[in-house]
């Protein structure tokens, strides 16, 4: 396989959004008389996005003109704070000049909303340099449907076969997978304690950012040389 892009899930695996995430989330609770929560607590719900965090902060069962009503505030809220404290995670800045010096793609697909991952992006200065951009609600069906990535591959005239799909999330390595994509599964990301990348059935896992250096350049090429699951669609 020659490589042609890399794909990487947005919250908690290229950026570390957890702070103004949490800051957003803390604003509503405290406008609903609540106390704020440690981020520690609410990075255990960001992978769920919006919905995840507002149940985790009001509970399951609501009402659901309160449940809309929080979500709407909760995204208010958040996108006058984006990039106040959002980063790279450390090396990643790194790894995408790495990619780029060696010509090839690369891109983001998340289940974030357009509204909130384009300006995002431009904000930190990544958008312009981006093959693509596939939101979660840009196809019918996001991740663990393999749509998005499918969509990603035409928006960067790559082949799916010929992509690498990473994230921190059992749903991304299904997509991927289901998109006969090579998965990078990431363990620094905003996981559960029941979560275990290793069971995921993801061809590569990393425990820092810094590994995926490793992982694309020297892991990924021998992997390929054998026979893979995942390289047979």
């Amino acid at each position: 396989m020659t490589l042609q892009c890399v794909l990487f899930d947005l919250d908690g695996t290229l950026l570390d959004t957890l702070p103004d995430l949490a800051y957003a989330l803390n604003a509503v609770l405290v406008r609903e008389g609540r106390e704020p929560l440690a981020e520690s607590v609410i990075r255990l719900a960001v992978s769920d996005g919006a919905p995840g965090m507002v149940r985790l902060a009001f509970g399951r069962e609501q009402d659901k003109e309160e449940f809309a009503r929080r979500m709407a505030l909760l995204r208010e809220v958040y996108l006058e704070h984006l990039s106040d404290r959002t980063q790279l995670f450390p090396g990643m800045a790194q790894l995408l000049d790495e990619i780029e010096r060696r010509n090839l793609k690369w891109g983001v697909v998340t289940n974030k909303r357009r509204a909130m991952t384009v300006p995002l992006l431009r904000q930190m200065g990544l958008l312009d340099r981006t093959a693509c951009v596939v939101c979660g609600d840009d196809t019918p069906l996001g991740k663990p449907n393999p749509e998005p990535l499918w969509l990603a591959c035409r928006l960067a005239a790559a082949e799916a076969s010929r992509c690498v799909y990473i994230g921190d999330a059992r749903r991304d390595i299904e997509a991927g997978r289901r998109a006969g994509m090579v998965t990078v599964a990431v363990r620094y990301g905003y996981l559960a304690p029941e979560d275990h990348p290793e069971t995921w059935g993801a061809d590569i896992v990393v425990d820092e950012p810094s590994d995926l250096s490793f992982a694309l350049w020297e892991a990924l090429p021998a992997l390929t040389t054998a026979t893979s699951p995942s390289l047979a669609h």
